[in-house]
């Protein structure tokens, strides 16, 4: 079963508490161990990570030692951490599918019985695993289906655009990038086919260009961002930011609202309304909102309301400013809330 970024937040906070483990299934690099690191914040679990990928089934059951005339399994690393634990603690097995088979069937006993020989996890220990698929050349030659079996539920997580630039709003994400995607949102996740050693677009690696872009000096930008995500996405991006650069400034957008020209192309106006939305701040705020209702008044709805929920996104604390309380009651509350 297929689910977004922010379906997948909500079903592991449901069950993450009750003790039920899930498998995330989905291609590298779209997120799947943030979204885990997140939902384990939100239940007030710790966090601990193994990767199987690297491990031995000892790892699993613990080395043999004698007491005795007999052997006993002595827990070691991560098995001993979550037996002594005392709170609620998330057990996340990244990169399941690239695990060996042995590996992988001496996991079964714990995600199920929750123990392992004569040791018993505690109560507060909930398991989540993630896993990349077998066609998305990571390596992945399965997990036995006993071992899926064991999961309350296999969900395969499948970026959208709309999960990503509501992360990257909130994140900080320079707004070129986000006003970029939103017009190729089709770049933001690619297959990559090719065995080559090079990089393919996908949330992971737009991030590496968010980071990179406020460093990067221009001589080197195409360099940069090739190796991020290819040199297909990277040129295009390029021959966006051409234009978005080529657009009235932000600040003197804001200094004559009223009369300020409102772009007419696609690329323009994304670009327009994620800076904008920016360069936002408690005392432009109403300035701000004068433009975005030219905008709606002329047609473009859609952009309307990008920049004002990016705006919000971005500073919270915006949507207390009166500006935006009397916005509400007029057509930009209706766009906002989806009327």
């Amino acid at each position: 079963m297929k689910v977004s970024a922010s379906q997948l937040r909500e079903l592991l906070i449901t069950y993450i508490p009750a003790r039920l483990p899930v498998l995330i299934t989905g291609a590298p690099g779209i997120g799947k161990s943030d979204i885990v690191a997140q939902a384990a914040q939100e239940t007030g679990h710790d966090l601990l990570i193994s990767h199987p990928v690297v491990e031995d089934p000892t790892d699993s059951k613990g080395l043999p030692f004698p007491d005795g005339n007999v052997a006993r399994f002595l827990p070691f690393g991560d098995l001993e951490r979550a037996l002594r634990a005392t709170t609620p603690l998330l057990w996340f097995l990244d990169d399941l599918g690239q695990a060996s088979p042995a590996v992988q069937a001496a996991k079964m006993q714990l995600l199920l019985a929750r123990r392992i020989g004569e040791h018993a996890l505690p109560d507060c220990v909930t398991f989540v695993a993630a896993t990349n698929r077998r066609n998305d050349n990571a390596g992945v030659s399965g997990i036995l289906d006993p071992v899926i079996s064991r999961f309350a539920t296999v969900v395969e997580l499948e970026p959208s655009i709309a999960d990503w630039t509501d992360w990257a709003a909130r994140s900080g994400v320079p707004a070129e990038l986000i006003a970029f995607l939103r017009f190729r949102p089709d770049l933001l996740s690619v297959k990559k086919t090719a065995r080559d050693i090079e990089n393919a677009p996908s949330p992971r690696t737009w991030g590496f260009v968010a980071k990179t872009m406020p460093v990067v000096p221009k001589s080197l930008e195409l360099v940069s961002y090739a190796g991020s995500v290819g040199e297909a996405a990277a040129s295009e991006l390029m021959s966006f930011l051409a234009i978005y650069r080529e657009l009235p400034s932000p600040d003197a957008i804001i200094l004559s609202p009223d009369t300020a020209p409102i772009p007419e192309t696609p690329a323009a106006l994304y670009a327009v309304s994620s800076a904008l939305a920016a360069h936002s701040t408690e005392g432009n705020f109403e300035r701000v909102l004068t433009y975005n209702q030219r905008l709606i008044d002329v047609g473009h709805r859609e952009f309307g309301a990008l920049l004002a929920r990016d705006a919000v996104r971005r500073k919270p604390e915006l949507a207390s400013t009166h500006a935006f309380i009397r916005a509400q009651g007029g057509e930009i509350g209706k766009i906002i809330r989806g009327e």
